[in-house]
């Protein structure tokens, strides 16, 4: 499967991408815990169906000492035992987030009251970008049909 566009090879979305990989870059020098930022950026991609970013977030996570049980039960976090309370809020606001058609509403203010008890602003600041980054990254990749299963830990740093 080939993508439709090659994003890195267009001057236009070059010039785009080197601004926007910047901003990635900000994030994940956030005092936002690491671990949080790839289990968020994991469970934004499962909802969006985003193949390429699930796989890249999956090998990150993993190469950063991430357990292969708690990858495999993002997508079920809810009846999981093995994520704190702190990360549970944040999988919570990431899918409230993400799901702003269905959540009809946004990000309810139980959920952001639940991720204020752990997060302090600078943090929720960094998760609340680094959600509506992921949602970003994951719809140029859905519409260029970017495939999945070829990506190499620290490619894109």
């Amino acid at each position: 499967m080939d993508a439709r566009l090659n994003y890195f090879a267009d001057p236009t979305a070059g010039k785009a991408f080197k601004h926007f990989l910047s901003a990635g870059k900000i994030l994940k020098e956030s005092s936002l815990p690491a671990a949080t930022q790839e289990l968020v950026e994991l469970r934004v991609s499962q909802i969006n169906g985003c193949a390429v970013c699930i796989d890249m977030h999956t090998k990150e996570a993993a190469a950063a000492g991430e357990s292969a049980v708690r990858l495999h039960l993002v997508s079920a976090w809810r009846e999981a035992t093995v994520f704190t309370e702190a990360e549970r809020a944040a999988l919570e606001l990431a899918e409230e987030g993400t799901r702003v058609a269905d959540a009809a509403g946004g990000v309810s203010d139980e959920v952001w009251a639940r991720a204020a008890e752990h997060y302090d602003e600078e943090q929720l600041t960094a998760l609340v970008v680094l959600v509506a980054f992921m949602n970003t990254v994951n719809r140029l990749n859905i519409i260029a049909q970017q495939p999945a299963g070829d990506y190499e830990v620290g490619q894109f740093h």
